[in-house]
């Protein structure tokens, strides 16, 4: 470690060392910081699970992934298209207020608002009726049997609290400086924010007037973002952690071996991937003018096919990686078994550039995250390396997360050509994924809202209509095969591999590991120092 790396690391150790009294006091880091509080802003796995511990959904997921009453106790189906949800009393906000079927409703048009990020939450042409002050209803325009699947993070706002602030815009990158809700709290979670600096640290107290028993037995709970692997890991090392993720594959001995922590795996849900922009009629970051390559899917499966996955496996994510076929973790979808990869094949790919009209190559922007997923931007510059190999030059954009996301996704108007994405779908089931990336989408965003390179199928699009209503399931299981059987075909994506989750924690820390990695504050138990 040089000089600059040590004094890095010694200011991070400081900061995290001398923040709080010490106790029951939780620190934990991540590799990205947590940007604006605005719980509609960012559909983005690490932003919503902090949200998670301030606000609360209509339901949650248990340590299990098992869908969970939360703010309504119950919900019964009175008809096809008919859901009634019933609310729990004498549950307030972190402010005093009530919570009542006001703020059910508010929410609902908030999150459907333009510049909401979790749209895709609620069925199109999904209404509300407020039955009562503790009752509401949902009515359908057509039967679907997973309407309240990813309802776990569509977090409830207080309506007053909201309106008194003037934020009832959803925060957004030309107003997030402005917004109210970008820079404070007010859910009805197990804890509240009382500091919060952006992207640099946040502080969790326990809400007393919570409605629900406390598993936990912490006081306080402060993040830090911690970038630096290196820094990161020697924190928690050191004593200065009680958790830190994601631990680099190359340090895990290293965290297991520590006589004070340990590593804690599970199999991820989510899927990266490599999308292409298919919309445009001229990329806006390539050397080919007058024309798309990436509409040609020659060139698509030639890219597809230059990529050595199992180097990436070995060498990049040192064994810890599965290589997907689809865009789905076979633990969501066990048909994906039945898929396999396109054969890594350059002299194949190289052929298939030619016939496209590239034979002299071409070249192309990849706008990828460097503290969003494992090992992200070493990832991508192995993509890089192995298109060169075809006579493909990828010019590396590599981006914090936070401007990552506010280039490449709707707000920023999908500027990108060529990109790194991780996803896992909200309803953890395929229809939530192939409504939201593989849908055909306008250029304001309606549509596919999270399909950036506006891939587009009609007959693809047809069949996700089916499935969303289909109530027998081994027909919806037909449609969905089908479904992924075009895609495939079509080299829609660039499927990459389902990373594993790898997080470090001290030996005096009980914590909760989810496959969709998220990080429950409330089933955090904590021994005395």
């Amino acid at each position: 470690m040089g000089f600059g790396a040590r004094a890095v690391a010694a200011i991070v150790f400081l900061a995290l060392a001398g923040s709080a009294a010490r106790g029951e006091t939780l620190k934990f880091a991540y590799q990205g910081g947590l940007g604006g509080l605005d719980p509609y802003s960012l559909n983005e796995t690490f932003t919503l699970t902090m949200l998670g511990n301030v606000y609360e959904g209509l339901t949650r997921l248990g340590p299990d992934m098992e869908i969970e009453p939360a703010l309504a106790h119950r919900w019964e189906i009175l008809e096809p298209t008919r859901w009634r949800f019933h609310l729990r009393q004498d549950v307030k906000f972190h402010n005093g207020n009530s919570f009542t079927a006001d703020d059910v409703a508010f929410s609902f048009q908030r999150v459907t608002s333009a510049g909401s990020d979790l749209r895709t939450r609620i069925q199109p042409g999904l209404k509300i009726e407020i039955v009562d002050r503790h009752t509401v209803d949902f009515v359908l325009p057509t039967p679907n049997a997973i309407l309240h699947y990813g309802w776990d993070s569509w977090y409830i706002m207080d309506k007053e609290w909201t309106e008194a602030h003037e934020a009832v815009p959803v925060n957004t990158a030309a107003n997030s400086n402005q917004n109210h809700a970008a820079h404070h709290a007010n859910g009805t979670g197990p804890f509240r924010i009382t500091t919060h600096q952006t992207d640099l640290k946040t502080v969790f107290e326990p809400f007393e007037g919570w409605w629900d028993e406390a598993r936990h037995n912490l006081t306080r709970a402060e993040f830090t973002p911690v970038a630096s692997d290196a820094t990161r890991v020697a924190a928690l090392l050191s004593g200065a952690l009680d958790v830190a993720y994601p631990i680099p594959v190359q340090d895990m001995q290293r965290v297991e071996a520590n006589a004070r922590t340990r590593i804690l795996t599970a199999p991820s849900l989510r899927t990266l991937f490599l999308g292409m922009d298919q919309r445009r009629e001229e990329l806006l970051y390539s050397n080919v003018r007058g024309k798309n390559p990436f509409k040609d899917v020659r060139v698509r499966k030639a890219f597809y096919q230059a990529i050595n996955i199992e180097a990436i496996r070995e060498k990049i994510m040192r064994g810890l990686s599965t290589p997907a076929s689809l865009l789905i973790s076979p633990y969501l979808y066990p048909g994906a078994a039945s898929f396999e990869r396109y054969p890594y094949d350059p002299e194949a790919a190289r052929a298939l550039l030619a016939e496209a009209g590239y034979a002299d190559g071409l070249s192309v922007t990849l706008d990828c995250p460097n503290d969003r997923y494992i090992n992200d931007e070493a990832i991508c510059q192995a993509v890089a390396g192995f298109l060169a190999q075809i006579g493909v030059t990828v010019n590396l954009n590599i981006l914090p997360k936070a401007q990552f996301f506010s280039k490449v996704m709707p707000t920023g108007g999908y500027d990108t050509s060529f990109y790194l994405l991780g996803w896992i779908p909200a309803s953890l089931e395929s229809w939530s994924l192939l409504d939201n990336l593989f849908r055909c989408r306008s250029d304001d965003g309606s549509g596919g809202v999270f399909n950036l390179g506006g891939y587009c199928n009609p007959v693809l699009d047809a069949l996700i209509d089916q499935i969303l209503v289909a109530t027998d399931l081994v027909e919806r299981e037909r449609l969905i095969n089908q479904a992924y059987t075009i895609a495939t075909a079509d080299i829609a994506y660039l499927p990459l591999h389902q990373q594993s989750i790898a997080w470090g924690a001290a030996d005096k820390v009980e914590v909760n590991v989810r496959p969709d990695n998220q990080f429950m504050l409330r089933l955090v138990r904590k021994r005395p120092d």
